[in-house]
């Protein structure tokens, strides 16, 4: 990083000297494998400036800065791109940096708060395949800005009131006969899912029952007598109905009691979990003060809206007419607590892009309102998971369920393993908690490895593979260096050098050393994008990278004995920066496979 800020300076001392040109925050690419070259400056933006064609500018540079600096061998111009080779010296630098950098994983605090909002479950169903996505994304998300220097808070908002969790109450009242995760030997949310699956299937029978009776569609679906009871059942919650408020909480204590399992696998985890249930009513207190406002207005029949066309989008209800919350409601609500709590003025909301309109509105809304907290919110928007027909089974035939994908992933991991023979010598323990690591790294790695906003096919088969771009692959790099690093404690060799003139590293080396050299700025550009494929496509390409030094050079039974130090020095910087790049993924690697 250092070597780069300094190309940078000389860089810009010659746009300076050379154009009168003034420049900031530039910034240097990898060189293009079929080009000589390590960094390479594009000199395009200038043209203008400078008067004189690109290849004329980046000879010009190029001249100048192997002149300013000992940095520098030379240079080769291709068009409008000046790439710079480094010097024997300076490759031996950026490893000895690397190497004596005590911060080497963590960039400098930027005194800044943000909140991460993920998991977002819903009370009434288990969590799913989407969930998966959500779950690890989020949590990626905050480990990678936690790196990047900012105090990051995790909070899990639960949607835990609302008709749809009527719905599954209401089923388990007509037909659940006093069943309870006990008595069926099922995790609490599987069961309460089970209920939500019921009253769906007895809601279409009775439309189909008052269609045939002469109702049309739109009738039959607004007058079946399972969800006018359902609506009741609403109303009678927030009127608070004891019978009602203790039944939702007893089902409530089932769901969450299976979240916690379903969350303790993924490995995932929250500072702070709000409740809707706790958040709409100072939503609806929004309101009031939006009507005050002039922000919202209220039509005849007492329904609460909002008109954003100026904004282009349309009117959006805010409160029902019965003076039920919607889901915005509750939104508003939930971001003026968080701020209350944490005083952050950057909330990012991790959720599908089915949701892209909800919250267009939604921080519309707050800042209409003056809120503090309007204008630091970012919906970090995601695409729909798609799964190979017949790969896996559906505990209920239309979504995959979260807790069956991941003990599926775990017995593959386990199959692949042991067809493999990876485990010689492991305990019982130690290798079921391989078959752990191997199965959730694949199933994070693949749907992390992927951007955000891309919708994608997660293919299980491929995802475990031992060879490519997989969590495997990576693990089983990091157990390959664990070993080398194991053989050489035993040996008693040692990784302490000097840096003397003399030293040159071979091409794999190097290669090792810039991959090594660029994860501050991987971080950074993460974190920037908050993208989690930015540090999985790193980590694959170091690993790849270190398999390619390791079949190319000898480590352990190199002669020279300084050429030995420094591999070994590099094997072990690499084996840390793939775990902490792993580790931002929630990814964790094995020691031994």
């Amino acid at each position: 990083m250092q070597i780069q800020n300094s190309l940078c300076a000389s860089i810009c001392l010659g746009l300076r000297q050379l154009f009168a040109i003034e420049a900031s925050d530039l910034s240097l690419q990898e060189t293009k494998k079929e080009f000589e070259g390590t960094y390479t400056f594009v000199v395009f933006p200038y043209t203008k400036q400078a008067g004189m064609a690109p290849p004329m500018i980046a000879q010009k540079l190029g001249e100048f800065v192997q002149t300013d600096n000992n940095l520098v061998s030379g240079f080769q111009v291709v068009q409008g791109f000046l790439n710079l080779s480094l010097t024997e010296e300076t490759w031996v630098s950026i490893l000895a940096e690397s190497l004596a950098d005590t911060q080497a994983f963590q960039l400098a605090p930027k005194k800044e708060t943000v909140l991460i909002e993920y998991s977002s479950p819903n009370t009434n169903k288990p969590l799913h395949l989407g969930h998966l996505r959500n779950n690890f994304l989020g949590y990626s998300v905050a480990q990678i800005m936690q790196a990047a220097g900012y105090e990051v808070i995790k909070t899990n908002l639960v949607n835990d009131r609302g008709i749809h969790i009527c719905k599954s109450m209401l089923a388990y009242q007509l037909f659940g006969q006093g069943e309870t995760p006990e008595s069926s030997g099922t995790k609490g949310d599987h069961l309460v899912g089970k209920y939500y699956v019921a009253f769906d299937k007895a809601y279409k029978e009775e439309i189909e029952t008052l269609k045939k009776a002469g109702k049309t569609e739109d009738q039959a679906k607004a007058e079946a007598p399972i969800l006018v009871q359902a609506q009741a059942m609403l109303l009678a919650w927030e009127q608070q109905d004891p019978e009602v408020l203790a039944l939702w909480e007893r089902m409530n204590s089932w769901v969450f009691a299976g979240f916690e399992k379903s969350y303790a696998q993924m490995g995932v985890d929250f500072d702070k979990i709000y409740r809707e249930s706790n958040t709409y009513l100072l939503g609806k207190q929004l309101v009031d003060e939006g009507l005050d406002q002039g922000v919202f207005y209220k039509k005849p029949d007492g329904s609460v809206w909002i008109n954003l066309e100026a904004e282009g989008l349309d009117e959006k209800l805010v409160l029902r007419k019965d003076g039920t919350s919607v889901y915005i409601t509750q939104d508003m609500g939930t971001a003026q607590l968080k701020y209350g709590d944490f005083g952050a003025k950057q909330s990012i909301y991790v959720v599908g892009n089915e949701q892209d309109y909800h919250f267009e509105v939604l921080f519309h809304i707050l800042k209409k309102l003056n809120k503090p907290f309007s204008t630091g919110n970012f919906h970090l928007s995601y695409g729909m998971v798609d799964l190979p027909s017949g790969k896996m089974k559906s505990r209920e035939g239309t979504v995959v369920d979260a807790d069956d994908l991941m003990a599926e992933m775990v017995q593959t991991a386990k199959d692949r393993t042991l067809e493999l023979g990876k485990i010689d010598g492991f305990s019982d323990e130690e290798s079921n908690a391989l078959f752990n690591q191997l199965g959730m790294g694949a199933l994070k790695y693949f749907l992390l490895k992927v951007d955000p906003k891309k919708r994608m096919l997660f293919n299980p088969a491929e995802s475990i593979d031992f060879q490519g771009n997989t969590g495997p692959f990576i693990q089983y790099t990091h157990a390959r260096i664990k070993s080398i690093i194991r053989k050489a404690t035993e040996l008693n060799l040692n990784t302490t050098w000097a840096v003397g003139p003399t030293i040159t590293l071979a091409a794999a080396e190097k290669e090792l050393v810039y991959l090594v050299a660029q994860y501050k700025l991987k971080i950074e550009e993460a974190a920037t994008q908050l993208a989690p494929s930015v540090i999985a496509q790193y980590v694959y390409d170091l690993a790849k990278e270190f398999n390619k030094f390791y079949n190319e050079l000898s480590i352990i039974n190199e002669e020279d004995e300084t050429k030995q130090k420094i591999r070994l020095s590099l094997v072990e910087l690499t084996g840390k920066t793939i775990q902490q790049a792993a580790k931002l993924l929630g990814v964790i690697v094995p020691e031994r496979m």
